[in-house]
């Protein structure tokens, strides 16, 4: 590619934002006036840094906020229970909410979050967005049989992905044909009454045929039930499950670094599972009881099938999480292993104190027999029957918030995970994460605070500020140093690293948002100067930087992003080997009338994939576009909505990645012989 033409792509990417921005002299008419996902996204985004959060993570965020949106909680009713379902405040921020609600109720405007002192006025929008003030000042009794078939929701939402391109597996491999299809039914009543099915069907799988004879590659069905008398929750079906801070159980979604600065997970908490990922999610029962008024129990049941990869003697090597059943070799690892949990959970909290204890027992019906050949799984679950049991303690004062939990599996070996928050003042808030997670623990449910993403092998601490020394300009930066005692995947020794972020945020009117964020990460991972040679530990260095650029007024809004990565990586006795890539990408969006129109496109270039970056992009619902970008090209993405009643939207998004350093994508059964491809998104929603 030509510098000219690289000039030309940059400067198309540029002006794509003037028409929006040639309307800020001009307030549309046509902006609804309701909170919905066109204004919590933007605000949630600004919270989280989606590089440090597994992907799964953020699909169960925005699974859960959608939730939110759909069915928010009414201010004046709520417990706290409610309360923390809104993850996205700090303890302290709940705390101080629980409080005011407490004192002041009923409310009668969403203005007064204004009094609540520690809620920053990006949360206060947050909190507008999924909670509402109705006229009610009791608590509502549980609804009838006949008020909830008569007054109860239904939803269907059907997608389909349609590629205009052909693998490899396509054409020989694939037992499926090239479409990606699924769809979710739930109804619902209030937050007291939850249904569903969902079907998911990955491109390349068999569609009544072969091991799918019911049609879909995967489903998920549930009921959920809530504040059905002294019963706080109840599960049936497929349900995610978080006890504690997750170091013994969590099913659902952890906190990256950046958002774990300012927000706080719930401790307990018993969700619905209507996911397409075949992973992550039990199957059974699960029921929450109040005890007395402070003092509640939580007990589970699940038993379930999971793929494995089989060593010859029929025990199991791996535990698979793809949900890939393409080829052949995939379906014979389909559903292969049996797997059955129990345990339970007893929480007491009163006065700002909450003290809780978990216990649970995970029995397989064949042995999990990892290869020992390779270190680094040398202490991976080994055998047919674990257990775990963990302690889980809080206690938030004025200014002041601490939670811990610790850990400890069959083996004795110990997890413990300690935080604490200090509001210093209004706009200063201080948060430490102590973690010690030994190289010989291990939970098959756990999901927690970590910089390896497993609750295995780290030692570290994690300091972090959030300062907002005036209310158009926010701060926040964090450091996090930990150390693996053992070795690691690409790591044959003891290795440390050491992660640092600031990030600034400048709002100079309610239009504009100014962002800069800098993240510097020092590790450690093997080299080897020929595949024969002994494995050396090099210090690797990537430093990544952003810019940008936020715009909205009225039905407009626009945003300007660049993107800059350089990471080196440095072998004892020899020179260092680097890789940069920068990316420039535009959006857009306007809504006129029924229709909301959005568009991005973006130009990215990097050595390779050690300085890969990541650009968010919206899509239809229920999914979250996050891709990653390598080596030359061109992203572009169109998405059409229509609402064409308040019951009926249509979406259709087509978005394309053009390659300029290649002539093939990806490999083996996944490789495109062109350098493009193409995508069409097509989605139904229907009320009834």
């Amino acid at each position: 590619m030509t510098s000219m033409s690289r000039f030309l792509c940059i400067y198309i990417l540029l002006i794509l934002g003037m028409p929006c921005l040639a309307q800020q002299t001009k307030e549309s008419k046509l902006q609804t006036t309701d909170y919905s996902s066109k204004v919590w996204t933007p605000l949630f985004e600004q919270l989280c840094d989606y590089d440090d959060i597994e992907e799964r993570g953020i699909e169960d965020m925005f699974e859960q906020l959608c939730e939110l949106e759909d069915a928010p909680i009414d201010l004046n009713t709520a417990t706290e229970e409610d309360l923390q379902r809104l993850f996205f405040l700090s303890a302290k921020q709940r705390e101080d909410l629980t409080e005011y609600l407490d004192r002041y109720r009923p409310l009668r405007s969403m203005g007064e979050l204004a009094l609540v002192e520690s809620l920053d006025p990006l949360r206060k929008e947050l909190t507008k967005s999924f909670c509402y003030i109705s006229e009610a000042t009791e608590k509502r009794p549980f609804p009838t049989l006949k008020q909830i078939a008569k007054y109860g929701k239904n939803e269907l939402v059907a997608a389909m992905q349609v590629p205009l391109y052909e693998r490899e597996g396509d054409r020989n491999g694939y037992l499926g044909y090239k479409y990606k299809h699924w769809f979710r039914y739930s109804f619902k009543y209030g937050d007291y009454v939850k249904a569903g099915l969902t079907g998911a069907q990955d491109a390349g799988e068999p569609f009544f045929s072969n091991c799918n004879r019911w049609g879909y590659d995967h489903y998920a069905y549930y009921v959920l039930v809530r504040k059905l008398g002294r019963f706080k929750s109840i599960a049936l079906g497929q349900y995610k499950l978080r006890l504690g801070l997750g170091l013994a159980m969590n099913t659902g979604f952890t906190l990256g670094k950046t958002a774990a600065a300012t927000m706080s997970i719930p401790t307990n908490a018993i969700a619905a599972n209507s996911s397409r990922s075949e992973a992550y999610y039990l199957q059974g029962a699960a029921a929450t009881i109040g005890i007395t008024k402070h003092l509640d129990a939580t007990a589970f049941v699940s038993y379930r099938k999971t793929d494995a990869t089989l060593n010859d003697d029929g025990t199991v090597k791996t535990l698979l999480r793809t949900g890939y059943h393409r080829t052949q070799s995939e379906i014979e690892r389909r559903h292969n292993t049996s797997q059955l949990a129990t345990g339970g959970n007893i929480n007491w909290q009163a006065h700002g104190i909450r003290i809780g204890a978990t216990a649970f027992y995970t029995t397989f019906d064949r042995e999990l027999k990892p290869n020992e050949k390779q270190v680094y799984q040398k202490y991976a679950p080994r055998g047919k029957a674990f257990c775990n049991a963990s302690l889980y303690y809080a206690y938030t004062h004025h200014r002041f918030a601490f939670s811990g939990e610790t850990a400890i599996n069959g083996e004795a070996a110990l997890a413990t995970l300690n935080t604490i928050t200090f509001q210093a003042c209004s706009n200063l808030q201080l948060t430490a994460i102590q973690r010690y997670y030994s190289y010989r623990y291990h939970s098959l449910f756990s999901a927690a605070f970590s910089d390896g993403g497993r609750i295995q092998n780290e030692n570290g601490v994690y300091v972090a500020a959030s300062w907002q020394p005036h209310k158009k300009l926010a701060l926040t930066a964090y450091t996090d140093y930990a150390y693996h005692a053992w070795p690691r995947y690409r790591v044959s020794a003891a290795s440390h690293s050491w992660d640092n972020m600031l990030q600034t945020r400048y709002q100079p009117n309610h239009k504009w948002t100014l962002t800069a964020r800098y993240r510097l990460r020092l590790s450690q991972q093997d080299y080897k100067k020929s595949d024969n040679a002994k494995a050396l530990l090099a210090d690797k260095n990537e430093h990544r930087a952003r810019l940008s650029a936020a715009y909205q007024s009225g039905a407009w809004s626009t945003k300007t992003q660049i993107d800059a990565a350089y990471t080196s990586v440095a072998p004892p006795h020899s020179e260092p080997t680097e890789s940069k890539g920068w990316m420039i990408a535009q959006t857009a969006a306007m809504r006129l009338g029924i229709f909301t129109l959005a568009a991005n496109a973006g130009y990215f270039h990097t050595d390779d994939y050690q300085s890969r970056l990541y650009a968010y992009e919206r899509s239809t619902l229920y999914n979250f576009t996050f891709p990653v970008f390598f080596g030359e090209g061109m992203r572009g993405a169109v998405l059409l909505r229509a609402d064409i009643t308040p019951n009926l939207t249509v979406i259709g998004k087509a978005g394309t990645t053009k390659y300029f350093d290649r002539n093939h994508i990806s490999s083996s059964l996944q490789q495109i012989d062109k350098s493009h491809k193409t995508d069409i998104d097509l989605q139904v929603k229907w009320k009834f």
